[in-house]
């Protein structure tokens, strides 16, 4: 038999564990309506002892290393844009890495944007953000 104390301290113990263990892939959300509006996938990801301006050279080559065009680093605000056009019909879709100071860490934020018209793969979406975002565990 649990006592009373056991359940609470578990009960209580529960909202600490669960975010420590968010990971890239359960920070990923989608807004928007598929073919009706346009879309953006997104995620984030903490990472303590990394320094943002560190972080942006790692990101930028992962970015790369996905297949984006047009790749820029602003350091002013801690940011990657890139895009890419897979459709052939001249629409970009948009890529914005940001990696902020958190504590003594970075906070890497990931958006990708598809138009209103453009369908593309949850998964494959959320796989190539994370991909990106996790270059910093390496």
């Amino acid at each position: 038999m649990f006592n009373n104390r056991f359940i609470l301290a578990l009960l209580f113990a529960a909202p600490v564990s669960l975010a420590q263990a968010q990971t890239c892939e359960s920070n990923f959300k989608v807004t928007g309506v598929p073919m009706v509006t346009a879309m953006s996938f997104k995620t984030s990801m903490d990472f303590p002892g990394i320094k943002p301006d560190q972080a942006l050279k790692t990101l930028a080559q992962a970015v790369a290393a996905e297949g984006f065009s047009g790749i820029r680093t602003d350091k002013s605000l801690g940011a990657v844009d890139a895009y890419q056009e897979t459709s052939g019909s001249g629409r970009e879709q948009t890529l914005r890495v940001v990696a902020r100071k958190k504590g003594k860490g970075t906070r890497v934020d990931a958006m990708f944007n598809i138009q209103q018209g453009q369908v593309t793969s949850q998964s494959i979406v959320r796989k190539g953000l994370c991909t990106i975002v996790m270059s910093l565990a390496d």
